[in-house]
């Protein structure tokens, strides 16, 4: 048996990170923890009640401007791959909650009925008489 490394099987050490570096790479980190943290809550708060879809807004205006400039530094820095695949998703997922938002607040009235009746529905039938009611009161269904 060889038991001699294969010279071009030997990995390289990466060179170390500078103090900028180091400080900028856990700036990124932050940014990004901070916009995936906006992402997640603006999701959470329109599922959760519709009468804060304005809140849902400002998280959702929020993650915008910060996957904005988390792709500004992404591409200035030479950033991690998983950190612009990580913003450039969040940054979709930011655009259709956009949609939602802009959806809802044309039709609060809608949705806020849909969702006090889909509170007091206990079958599947009474679900599905929601379902009924909000298509029948949106206009064009």
């Amino acid at each position: 048996m060889n038991t001699t490394p294969d010279p071009a099987g030997q990995q390289r050490a990466a060179a170390p990170l500078s103090e900028a570096a180091k400080t900028s790479l856990a700036k990124t980190h932050t940014l990004f923890r901070t916009f995936v943290f906006t992402v997640l809550g603006s999701l959470l708060v329109i599922q959760l009640d519709l009468t804060y879809y304005w809140l849902a807004g400002i998280l959702t205006a929020a993650s915008l401007v910060l996957g904005i400039v988390l792709l500004i530094r992404a591409g200035q820095l030479k950033e991690s791959k998983l950190v612009l695949f990580g913003t450039i998703s969040g940054l979709a997922l930011s655009l259709v909650m956009v949609l939602m938002i802009l959806g809802i607040g044309a039709f609060t009235d809608q949705f806020q009925d849909y969702q006090e009746c889909a509170r007091r529905a206990l079958t599947d039938q009474a679900q599905s008489g929601c379902v009924v009611q909000l298509r029948n009161s949106l206009p064009g269904m």
